[in-house]
């Protein structure tokens, strides 16, 4: 399959994946027809999902059953009025008919978007009304039909309701009614252009409303790269990604790119993360490839590991935040698997990667995917020199490569700004070293000036991460007279720690970083805490500590 997609799609080095790696876009793209149904056409009992959940229930699916099960909720679908470029949120969890819907909206020509089940009333009232949204599709759950029903009077495009189940609720519709009910799916006539928007995805933020992030038909290809060469899976690979379907990293881990090399996805289907099940179930069904934001990694090293058989898994992958050395070194050493970090935004496939090739140093976020032209600049937007601190930017001036967002959906003032001077600007301020690896700094909103100094919120961050007594933790900038900025590290204690002399402990932890950081990093101020404030995604709102600062 990759080799309808690249030019060329074997690589024997880095210098040769950089120098060659270019990907091909046929007119009218649709990863349902050209992926799912081409895989069930030449291997129809090839596995394609391997789902279980934390019931002891498991259900695996071929390429031929998954296109069966696609086409039925497509032809459902239509019946019920959605059509080509008809706006619908997913609000499936990890339920397997999140995979059928998805594809499904891409048969239709509809737009597709994943949502999170934790989304109150608000929430769903800013979005139905930001996208028009016409249908809901939602996992059986009364709690979001309460929450989506609180919603429907300040709703006026919400005109369907979906639920998985097989009984119908009030005016929502059974899921496994409809598909079992549905005719024969006949393809539409023109489903889409490769420029039509297919996906949008409501950013979690750090600070404010979230954007609506639209991606086109060929967004799927940019992820060629992300899971070829990054997850590095081959058609023989059981790939899991731990994420909800709501976030853009189920696009990253979960569908697209695994399903063009043509692995097969393992679906853990639960509720509420436990590491030791998390580790059971990769052990029992031999999964070979884990993909897991930073705090997973953190949670699994505190397990017993030896307990468990992981010898089929041969790539760990990581993303969504950075990633500690302290704890990649841990992990290294428990496993002997070192854990490729990657970078990259809703806005976007993956941008750096340590890709299969490459000597890794631990921290880095590796090197730019040759599908993109990246580069770091400063203010004047001149490149900048080595180990000099600028914002990371994709130069778009030769047109926007695969995997590019198209816009801000209804937002033309903010797509001007952040697509400007040929340059997407990312926001994220990062440096390159001698050897062309790049490496994260933050947020250009959390860089800490003090005493003239620059200081990286993960640097510090990562420091902290190596002590013992941190389970995790957050660096800010606090307003300071003399230095204009102090930094304040707010910590989550381990158990074993949390009835220390707290005096003491701090003065402990403050040394710490003098001795594996510079002294000028340390932080000043150490408040702890028993919970970080936190995006539905997951994501730190060092924001919110920041405002909470200045009251």
């Amino acid at each position: 399959m990759l080799e309808r997609y690249l030019e060329k799609s074997e690589f024997e080095s880095l210098e040769d994946f950089m120098a060659n790696y270019k990907i091909k876009t046929p007119e009218n793209f649709n990863f349902g027809y050209d992926i799912i149904d081409e895989w069930a056409a030449e291997k129809p009992d090839k596995k394609a999902i391997c789902w279980t959940n934390d019931k002891g229930e498991c259900r695996n699916y071929t390429f031929a059953e998954l296109k069966d099960y696609t086409d039925r909720t497509a032809s459902f679908f239509s019946q019920l009025g959605i059509g080509k470029g008809d706006t619908v949120m997913l609000m499936l969890k990890r339920n397997v008919e999140f995979w059928f819907s998805i594809v499904a909206l891409h048969k239709l020509g509809a737009v597709a978007i994943p949502a999170t089940h934790m989304l109150m009333t608000k929430d769903l009232i800013y979005r139905n009304t930001s996208a028009q949204i016409k249908m809901i599709v939602a996992a059986d759950d009364a709690d979001i039909r309460a929450q989506v029903d609180a919603s429907l009077e300040q709703s006026p495009s919400l005109q369907i309701l979906v639920t998985v189940g097989k009984e119908d609720h009030g005016a929502w519709r059974s899921f496994d009614k409809g598909i079992e009910n549905a005719p024969i799916f006949v393809r539409p006539e023109h489903v889409n252009d490769n420029d039509d928007v297919m996906l949008i995805f409501f950013t979690s933020g750090s600070a404010g409303q979230p954007k609506m992030v639209a991606h086109n038909f060929l967004y799927p290809l940019g992820h060629i790269a992300t899971a070829a060469f990054w997850h590095n899976l081959t058609e023989d690979s059981l790939h899991i990604t731990v994420a909800d379907t709501g976030w853009a990293k189920a696009a990253w881990g979960k569908i697209y790119g695994q399903w063009i090399v043509g692995a097969c996805m393992f679906i853990y289907d639960h509720d509420k993360f436990n590491a030791a099940e998390m580790l059971a179930m990769i052990s029992k069904h031999k999964v070979t490839s884990f993909c897991a934001p930073p705090t997973i990694y953190r949670f699994l090293i505190r397990e017993d590991i030896s307990k468990y058989d992981l010898s089929a898994l041969q790539y760990c992958t990581t993303a969504g935040e950075p990633f500690n050395p302290s704890v990649s070194d841990e992990w290294f050493e428990k496993t002997g698997i070192r854990v490729k970090e990657g970078f990259g935004q809703s806005e976007s496939t993956l941008l750096v990667g340590n890709f299969k090739w490459m000597e890794q140093k631990p921290g880095s976020m590796g090197y730019p995917n040759p599908a993109y032209r990246m580069d770091i600049v400063n203010k004047d937007g001149e490149s900048t020199k080595v180990g000099e601190y600028g914002e990371l930017v994709v130069r778009i001036d030769q047109g926007k490569p695969v995997g590019l967002f198209e816009e801000y959906y209804r937002n033309p003032e903010l797509t001007g700004r952040m697509f400007s001077n040929g340059l997407y600007y990312t926001g994220d301020v990062a440096y390159r070293d001698e050897d062309g690896y790049y490496w994260f700094i933050g947020r250009s909103d959390d860089v800490i000036k003090s005493s003239g100094y620059r200081i990286s919120p993960f640097e510090v961050e990562s420091a902290l991460m190596s002590h013992d007594a941190v389970v995790e933790c957050a660096i800010t900038g606090v307003p300071d007279d003399i230095r204009g900025q102090v930094v304040k590290a707010t910590i989550i204690l381990a158990p074993e720690y949390k009835n220390a002399d707290e005096k003491a402990l701090i003065k402990e932890i403050q040394e710490h970083v003098k001795r594996v950081s510079a002294p000028y990093k340390y932080p000043r101020i150490i408040e702890f805490v028993d919970e970080l404030p936190k995006t539905i995604s997951g994501k730190i709102r060092r924001v919110e500590i920041r405002e909470h600062d200045k009251h």
